[in-house]
């Protein structure tokens, strides 16, 4: 099944792709692997969510929020290639969460991509290398923010 089929199957919408806020491009490509800026959780209206996970969001709407990220991800890889089977694997997801002090499950958070990157593109693709960190503060207190680096097909 290819990337595209299997996103199809799983009836997700996506967010419009988002457009850069400073100097930067959303991707690059070099040498066969392309690079996704940071994103932040665009839902389909375009909002944000916002808020610090451990206090302003429980676990489970950070979770959510890194699964919006991932769709924002997507729709930017689909926007610059115009298909997602031109991915043929992730290699690299930095996950970077507005946590609370005291908010210890970073990585539960950055799961919200991780297992939608398993869907859309199958375990054996859409499994990479990943960090989870927390943060102070992100840009415009948004609660997730996810670099990538993917292979191309």
């Amino acid at each position: 099944m290819t990337h595209e089929n299997r996103f199809l199957s799983l009836q997700l919408e996506l967010p419009k792709a988002p457009k850069p806020v400073a100097v930067y491009r959303p991707v690059i490509v070099a040498q066969g692997l392309a690079y996704v800026s940071g994103h932040g959780p665009v839902c389909l209206d375009g909002s944000l969510i916002r808020g610090r996970v451990g206090s302003d969001l429980s676990l489970e709407e950070g979770y959510a929020a890194a699964r919006q990220v991932g769709l924002a991800i997507l729709a930017t890889l689909r926007e610059h290639f115009g298909s997602l089977d031109r991915v043929g694997r992730i290699v690299k997801l930095l996950g970077m969460v507005n946590s609370a002090p005291d908010f210890y499950d970073h990585p539960k958070v950055i799961n919200g991509c991780s297992e939608l990157f398993a869907q859309v593109f199958g375990e054996e693709h859409g499994i990479g290398a990943r960090s989870a960190v927390g943060m102070g503060p992100l840009p415009g207190n948004i609660s997730v923010e996810i670099e990538a680096i993917f292979e191309l097909a």
